[in-house]
């Protein structure tokens, strides 16, 4: 039973209250105290001490001291006046347990208000940490969108100004080949003298027979004519290309990053054929991997989840290099609320699915709203709404997704209810 005490001395001002109390040989740590406007209390093994003050007190600003075996409490005045008397006079027991009462629910709303502008002050801090990421997101959109208009102008020029250098290329030489046709159709100095003495004696001197022969005809024509070559027959030519794994044009793919992605699978599928001494005892088929991977799909669909986690276990031991298994292993646990292992899984089947290429496109998109969706469960919508926006980017179009997104948004910013 603890030991009352009555003894305490006090002084006061206008508007303050020094009391203390004295606690011989007690325990500061096992100290309990509680201040009201109207009431005290310090429970400190094996000492209760208990007082129903004359007036209100601002029980806010007003300190209590423990040190040297006593306990000193400093009470600010709600009204500056001289007390009669510290305590309360004719107090009953149904007063006291009136006023004990008030107090305690005054003091729970004062710890409720607090807790709500904490709250809310919180929700403040995340909506403006979301409005200036935003702002930052956007202002690099603007600035990537500024680069690729500045490149395409600086292109079009480029452009521009080698299509005017074809065409003065293109001009000259058609004006050259037009000065070298006039050059080969103009007569030589010989030919111009014997065709200037032939106009002098044309007249006059007798016209001699023509010359048979080979050499007949006239000498002053055109003994020859430039041949034109007959037309090129037509052919076709066979082309073979190297076949491709990724349907996408070679000039619109990623061929380092699409290699990396190949070599990375032969060496799951070597990894697959390796076989693992501490498993001779299962049967063939349990030695495969994917048929395990087969099974816990079969085992998932039939909402067996613990049965499914315990297939993918076995075919990860076999081929810890296939992130499928990873990435089904985190839906069972995001099924069975091991929300943590589910976080594990799902960043080791984004480690894997590296590097980002067409084929592992659907893959990464699940693992990042199965992250999304365990952090969002663990409360941690912020790291949520990022995973859930890294999916959104890899397939812009995905309408759940989406939804998905805006409702996060709306939690963090304090306008939808967590569901």
């Amino acid at each position: 039973m603890p030991l009352l005490v009555s003894s305490y001395s006090w002084q006061q001002t206008v508007s303050t209250v020094i009391l203390t109390v004295p606690l011989p040989g007690a325990c500061v740590r096992d100290a309990d105290v509680f201040c009201g406007k109207r009431y005290l209390k310090v429970n400190c093994p094996p000492f209760l001490f208990e007082l129903f003050l004359y007036a209100p007190i601002d029980d806010v600003t007003s300190k209590a001291k423990i040190g040297n075996d006593t306990i000193v409490f400093t009470l600010y005045k709600k009204k500056a006046a001289m007390w009669e008397s510290l305590s309360m006079s004719r107090v009953d027991k149904e007063m006291m347990k009136a006023i004990r009462e008030k107090s305690i629910l005054q003091a729970q709303e004062t710890a409720e208000e607090a807790a709500e502008a904490r709250a809310a002050a919180r929700r403040e801090d995340q909506k403006y940490a979301l409005n200036v990421m935003m702002k930052i997101e956007e202002e690099e959109r603007k600035k990537i969108e500024d680069m690729k208009e500045n490149e395409r102008v600086k292109a079009t020029k480029e452009l521009e100004a080698w299509k005017e250098c074809q065409g003065k290329a293109e001009k000259q030489q058609r004006s050259q080949r037009r000065d070298k046709i006039r050059q080969q159709e103009k007569p030589t100095g010989e030919e111009r003298s014997k065709l200037e003495q032939k106009s002098r004696t044309g007249s006059s001197a007798p016209r001699k027979p023509a010359l048979k022969g080979r050499n007949s005809g006239n000498m002053f024509s055109e003994t020859s004519k430039k041949e034109i070559p007959a037309p090129r027959t037509s052919g076709s030519i066979k082309i073979n290309f190297t076949p491709r794994v990724f349907p996408t044009a070679l000039r619109e793919s990623w061929v380092a990053e699409e290699e990396e992605w190949l070599h990375k699978q032969a060496e799951a599928r070597r990894a697959m054929n390796a076989d693992v001494p501490e498993l001779g005892d299962l049967k063939e088929e349990e030695k495969n991997p994917e048929w395990l991977k087969d099974k816990g799909n079969k085992l998932f669909a039939a909402a067996d989840y613990l049965a499914a986690v315990n297939a993918y276990n076995l075919a990860i031991r076999l081929n810890s290099r296939l992130p499928l298994l990873y990435l089904n292993r985190a839906a069972c646990h995001l099924k069975l609320k091991n929300l943590h292992k589910a976080i594990e899984d799902s960043s080791k089947a984004l480690e894997l699915l590296t590097p980002a290429v067409a084929d592992n496109a659907n893959a990464r998109m699940k693992a990042h709203v199965r992250r999304g969706t365990a952090f969002c469960q663990l409360e941690l919508y912020v790291e949520g709404l990022q995973d859930y926006e890294a999916a959104l980017k890899i397939d812009p179009s995905n309408q759940v997704v989406q939804n998905d997104a805006e409702k996060i948004r709306n939690i963090i910013q304090g306008t939808e209810l967590k569901s």
